[in-house]
């Protein structure tokens, strides 16, 4: 197998970026793992992940709390608190998630190749099927 080296700065694999290959392979899962081992008040959680909406972080934070994955905490104050962390669930299925996010940056290289290999080809049959005049 062909591993082609690009110089890629370090921040290329940090899967809290927005902007992230590594987040896009796992944009199912990564952007649900700002919590780590802290608890985080639900604007903290925002500010750890880049690029989601108020609307979309509380329908993803109360699916994690529905599924176990996440405890939610809500404090009765004005204006109102609300926690959240990590189960004992969440946080073994955060080792996975890590693992995972590992194997990215592992093979991010292989993985770039591999997607610009696809793309020529892709392009290639398309201009055999579709000749310009």
């Amino acid at each position: 197998m062909e591993t082609e080296r690009t110089g890629r700065a370090p921040e290329d694999t940090d899967v809290t970026r927005a902007d992230s290959l590594a987040r896009e392979i796992f944009a199912g899962v990564a952007n649900k793992w700002a919590l780590g081992t802290r608890t985080l008040r639900f604007t903290e959680v925002r500010t750890e992940v880049e690029g989601i909406s108020h609307k979309m972080l509380t329908q993803t934070l109360r699916g994690l709390e529905r599924d176990g994955v996440v405890h939610r905490t809500v404090y009765a104050t004005v204006p109102p608190r609300v926690d959240y962390r990590l189960t004992e669930a969440g946080r073994a299925l955060r080792e996975t998630v890590n693992g995972m996010c590992a194997w990215t940056r592992r093979h991010l290289d292989e993985i770039e190749a591999a997607r610009r290999r696809f793309d020529a080809r892709e392009r290639d049959k398309a201009r055999e099927q579709n000749p310009t005049r």
